[in-house]
């Protein structure tokens, strides 16, 4: 059965998932994978399965990008996707029938399950993790240079949990201290930019209180050894953007010799 959905894939190098991604939504009329001139095999294989494939320079700005994508369209409706993500037969089940009804009075949000080293994240604030995918094409645009914002005139409306994305958040850990020391550096900076300013004990109390969080109150022991990792990771990733906040006007120059 076929969905009168545009779906949306923004990639770059993507050879490993981007497969995996598309099969996912063989019941969408149409795939548009918006390709940020990969140097891989990311838009051969996406031409493979069906998709079309639009290249488009990311030029640093997402929202810029979704935008783009969004003005691809030829469907009523949208429907955003990573190449990192793939719709399960439950949301696929959904998606299709909320697509049928054609209800154009609201943009739906779906909870995600991430997945790292095969183990599903239930608990410690990683699910549900809604966000907003399928939405009504018209009047619909998308700000933010890293963390895109959906801008639409329609009530949001929450999909139930089990009908969810499934999410796969990390390649490796090389990938997720990467990624810790990119969103890391964007927090200190917003944060400077909100005028707030850090001290010596924002290093200690804040990530004391975010990893007991993740932890205890959100229950990711019960995510097992990798909860644990996880929320002691997370202690380092609170640290790392007051640490960073507290040094960014500060210089590093050589001072001379004694």
């Amino acid at each position: 059965m076929t969905a009168d959905v545009s779906v949306l894939i923004l990639a770059k190098n993507e050879e490993k998932n981007i497969a995996d991604c598309i099969k996912s939504v063989q019941f969408a009329a149409e795939v548009i994978v918006i390709d940020d001139f990969s140097t891989d095999k990311t838009a051969e294989i996406s031409a493979s399965l069906g998709a079309k494939v639009v290249q488009h320079a990311l030029a640093g700005n997402w929202g810029a990008q979704q935008t783009f994508a969004i003005q691809q369209a030829t469907h009523p409706w949208i429907y955003f996707l990573d190449a990192d993500e793939r719709v399960s037969k439950k949301l696929a089940a959904k998606i299709i029938e909320l697509v049928q009804k054609d209800d154009r009075r609201y943009a739906y949000c779906n909870a995600r399950l991430n997945y790292f080293w095969e183990q599903p994240l239930r608990h410690g604030g990683w699910f549900p993790d809604y966000v907003v995918r399928l939405v009504p094409a018209k009047g619909t645009y998308v700000t933010g240079f890293v963390h895109p914002q959906f801008h639409h005139d329609y009530e949001e409306v929450k999909l139930p949990t089990e009908e969810y994305i499934i999410h796969y958040p990390y390649r490796d850990w090389n990938h997720y201290f990467n990624k810790l020391n990119f969103y890391t550096t964007l927090a200190a900076e917003k944060m400077q930019e909100q005028g707030k300013k850090a001290h010596i004990w924002d290093f200690v109390l804040h990530p004391f209180w975010a990893s007991f969080r993740m932890l205890f109150l959100r229950l990711g022991f019960m995510d097992g050894r990798i909860g644990f990792v996880l929320a002691c990771f997370h202690y380092f990733y609170t640290m790392a953007k007051y640490v960073k906040l507290y040094y960014l006007n500060k210089t590093n120059n050589h001072v001379g010799d004694e």
